[in-house]
């Protein structure tokens, strides 16, 4: 599991960062395209690190709620 989040962690920066790339090469061009593609790209800017926290914070709640599930069957089994 620990690889797991420090391989989303690497995916996660990646991401961030050919974003900002991406909005830096959009914000320079001159074609009509660009100024909608600009406004994608600050919009997904924003959004990947919000669905990154929530995919943390879910993470954290599942191993919580797992280690409570291991912790009661135990205590049933004594």
């Amino acid at each position: 599991m620990k690889n797991m989040k420090r391989a989303g962690a690497i995916l996660g920066v990646i991401l961030l960062v050919g974003m900002y790339l991406v909005t830096l090469v959009f914000a320079l061009i001159d074609s009509p395209w660009a100024l909608d593609a600009l406004k994608i790209s600050i919009g997904l800017t924003i959004l990947i690190p919000v669905l990154l926290w929530v995919y943390l914070a879910m993470f954290r709640y599942m191993e919580g709620r797992k280690k409570e599930n291991e912790a009661a069957s135990s205590d049933k089994e004594n």
